[in-house]
């Protein structure tokens, strides 16, 4: 990728799941790699905005690479929580 890592990223929240769809795809379209990224609860989110895109919408999409990490927050308390993150890397079909 030659621009900005976080410029072609898609942060999964609690919106619905063809918001991020279409945020995704508008990327792709581009001809450009889209990184879907989500931490906790949000992970399966995630999978489900990959899988609607590639089977759905943009067919001959595929993954690049898939990244799971566990990152550690600080609480409002003071405590630190383990929190799972997946970063999933897609690459737009190839004309």
């Amino acid at each position: 990728m030659s621009k900005n890592k976080d410029e072609n990223a898609v942060y999964i929240g609690r919106r619905p799941t063809m918001n991020y769809v279409m945020a995704a795809m508008m990327i792709l379209n581009k001809g450009e790699d889209v990184v879907v990224k989500a931490r906790g609860r949000a992970i399966s989110h995630a999978v489900d905005v990959c899988e609607i895109l590639k089977n759905r919408f943009l067919k001959g999409t595929t993954y690049q690479d898939i990244r799971i990490d566990t990152e550690k927050l600080e609480g409002d308390d003071g405590t630190t929580n383990n929190v799972s993150s997946i970063e999933i890397v897609l690459a737009p079909p190839e004309e």
